[in-house]
């Protein structure tokens, strides 16, 4: 039985991939903030390990995932699924640093406990959930959408690690369009896609081990054209 655990595992992509792993035979370690969450999830499946962690609590990271490792008797896939998002036009600062507390600070010594994990390992494959927002900057959510741009970045610079080692370790960056869950926010969205057909996409691609995967797969249409945008013209929208 493979093992994994899946940071941010209460609502939303987070819950959709445990319960759908699980029924794929792995043990599966949940966490998040929210313990009474993370109990109903575990008095669903035997093969369920909580741990409470706040991704934000820098310091004792590390130690938490070293516990729920242990616990599981050994770890072969980490997900992070654990971010946030908020519209910020008026560029409240409690809510740009709070984006960036998370979604940079708490990303990465997830990232980074997880690839020093898998390179010492000599296997295992590292799942991060970015953004198609991180593709472009935006007027509305200044923060969000720049800490996903470090998190598409901060991805490939694992995935070149992990090319130099020789060793089965993947790194896989998974970049959601609009999905039906908590982070969609704003007015007029289109293609806001349901949880559980983008959970199966993401789930698709971890199996097939893909260095990149815009799910669902119509946003990759989105993606290209927003490369193609001008600067004069994008600034104006």
């Amino acid at each position: 039985m493979k093992k994994a655990i899946i940071i941010g595992a209460t609502s939303g992509i987070g819950k959709g991939l445990a319960k759908l792993l699980v029924d794929n035979n792995y043990k599966i370690g949940l966490t998040g903030r929210r313990i009474e969450l993370l109990n109903e999830l575990k008095s669903e499946n035997l093969n369920f390990y909580i741990k409470s962690i706040d991704i934000n609590d820098t310091n004792i990271v590390g130690q938490k995932l070293d516990e729920l490792t242990k616990e599981l008797g050994g770890l072969d896939l980490l997900i992070i699924s654990s971010g946030i998002g908020d519209l910020n036009e008026n560029l409240d600062f409690e809510i740009e640093k709070r984006t960036i507390e998370t979604n940079v600070l708490g990303f990465t010594c997830v990232a980074d406990w997880t690839f020093n994990y898998f390179e010492n390992q000599k296997s295992g494959h590292l799942v991060a959930i970015s953004s198609i927002g991180g593709l472009r900057g935006s007027r509305q959510a200044p923060a969000y959408n720049a800490t996903k741009a470090y998190q598409i970045n901060y991805l490939e610079g694992l995935r070149q690690k992990a090319s130099k080692l020789k060793e089965p370790v993947f790194v896989t960056d998974i970049r959601p369009g609009l999905v039906d869950t908590a982070m969609a926010k704003g007015e007029g969205l289109f293609w806001v896609m349901p949880v559980e057909k983008t959970v199966r996409q993401i789930f698709k691609a971890i199996m097939s081990k893909k260095k990149v995967a815009f799910v669902t797969k119509r946003w990759l249409l989105i993606a290209t054209i927003l490369k193609l945008i001008p600067i004069p013209i994008y600034d104006r929208m």
